[in-house]
């Protein structure tokens, strides 16, 4: 089954941890060419917070083999406007969301909420997603296991162990979990190995809209701070984003008192709407905070483990592509799975050659604007200003926008997918994992362990 392309000779299970955007778009696609998937999340239900994330590029072709790219226009942003303003609130310059977004060509903006939504409701009737759970360790056995009947004719399996679920064991296990993966930890060791910097920390909230926002997103600058408030179609509500330079720091990822903390000490003092934000941030069900970081991997599996989107190669917001790498990531894992005839060592390769160089290409891009995101002095705050007062009054402003969205399209592009014929789909009790005889654990005998 050397990548013949030669049909599964059973349903090969699939587990991916993450149940995010990665996840259920790698989801879809295994389905779709005939395997087994189950989806473990740790969340006790579909996460739908987080802020506008852009489609574009290669990405779009894959929402549109998917048959979502109607429903993502459908529940898009529609931003209609871009502004900066000053201390007292006052519109400095505001430009059309096209020149403002430096939006070119094949280019759709949506909720990163809306979007996990969508893809959640593709794959729910296919797949079998476990909520409120999550993977405590991973063990290979090269020969099945006992009691692995049915799959691709025992030629090894995955033993996983669950917080909550009984152990089971699985063909392949995909981690899709984000930057803060538990299958990487598991599987290739401490985070802090593959952790790069970018010099910066972001926040997203939802907030009451009391500045009467209209598909409007304003900018409020602060030397090393960014203040953004913005309402996008559909939403009673607005969206807060917070994002201020530091050196790292040392925090709980999951701890939303510290990152509230963070917040605070990060931007006390500052005026415009920001004592309300902090507020907002306190109260909002959805707070997001994070480092502005990338992951950089020397390789993306060992043996029968994966990793997908951001716990692979997280590109950081600062890219504006995280979303569209991961779905175009599980496009060509599911494509190369599939045309290996689920072999992981030919896929696992292929799938690394074709997105190795799209990923480089999107790193790079995330370097340069995490270092433009936040200025660090006053005059530079104001020559910002002055050069988008200016703007609207050029005659060659299109051409310029064309110049700056050039960059993030040609990262956008930076891949070129292959057509895999689909194979016959299963339902998810066509394939139903074995449990394991044993919970895994890191004396478990036949192969490499992935203990916690």
């Amino acid at each position: 089954m050397s990548g013949t392309g030669s049909p599964l000779r059973t349903p090969q299970t699939v587990l991916i941890s993450g149940a995010g955007i990665a996840g259920p778009a790698l989801a879809h696609w295994l389905h779709h060419h005939g395997f087994a998937v189950t989806v473990v999340e740790r969340a006790p239900e579909l996460r739908t917070g987080g802020y506008k994330v852009d489609i574009r590029g290669v990405a779009i072709d894959v929402v549109e083999r998917m048959g979502l790219l109607p429903d993502i226009r459908r529940a898009g942003t529609d931003m209609r406007t871009g502004a900066y303003v000053n201390d007292d609130g006052e519109r400095i310059a505001t430009l059309p969301a096209d020149i403002f977004g430096a939006r070119v060509g094949r280019d759709d903006e949506i909720m990163r909420g809306e979007l996990a939504r969508l893809l959640h409701d593709r794959t729910k009737g296919d797949v079998e997603y476990l909520f409120g759970d999550s993977i405590t360790s991973l063990t290979e056995q090269p020969d099945g296991g006992a009691g692995a009947e049915g799959r691709a004719g025992g030629q090894g399996c995955v033993e996983v162990t669950f917080e909550r679920h009984a152990p089971r064991r699985f063909d392949l296990v995909v981690g899709a979990d984000g930057m803060h993966s538990t299958v990487r930890r598991l599987a290739f060791g401490p985070e802090e190995s593959f952790v790069r910097h970018l010099g910066a920390y972001i926040s997203a909230f939802s907030m009451p809209n009391e500045l009467g926002l209209d598909r409007e997103e304003l900018y409020h600058l602060i030397p090393g701070r960014m203040v953004c408030a913005y309402s996008s179609a559909g939403d009673p509500e607005a969206k807060g984003l917070l994002a201020f330079r530091s050196p790292r720091l040392s925090y709980d990822h999951r701890d939303r008192a510290e990152h509230v903390a963070l917040l605070e000490a990060a931007f006390a003092g500052d005026g415009w709407q920001v004592p309300r934000m902090l507020e907002a941030a306190r109260e909002a069900p959805d707070l997001y905070f994070d480092a502005m970081s990338l992951i950089e991997m020397d390789s993306w599996s060992r043996g029968r483990v994966v990793l997908l989107g951001d716990a692979a190669h997280c590109a950081s917001p600062a890219s504006g592509q995280g979303t569209g790498i991961a779905l175009v990531g599980a496009y060509v894992l599911a494509g190369e799975l599939a045309a290996s005839g689920g072999d992981p060592a030919v896929a696992f390769e292929r799938y690394e050659t074709a997105m190795r160089g799209y990923v480089a290409v999107n790193h790079a891009l995330a370097r340069k604007y995490a270092k433009e995101m936040t200025v660090e002095s006053r005059w530079q705050i104001r020559l910002r200003h002055l050069m988008l007062r200016m703007l609207p009054h050029m005659p060659w402003k299109k051409l310029i926008a064309k110049k700056i969205a050039g960059e993030v399209q040609r990262a956008a592009h930076a891949i070129t997918l292959k057509d895999h014929p689909a194979r016959p789909a299963v339902s998810p009790s066509a394939a139903t994992p074995a449990p394991a005889t044993a919970p895994a654990s890191a004396s478990a005998p036949g192969g490499p362990p992935y203990a916690a």
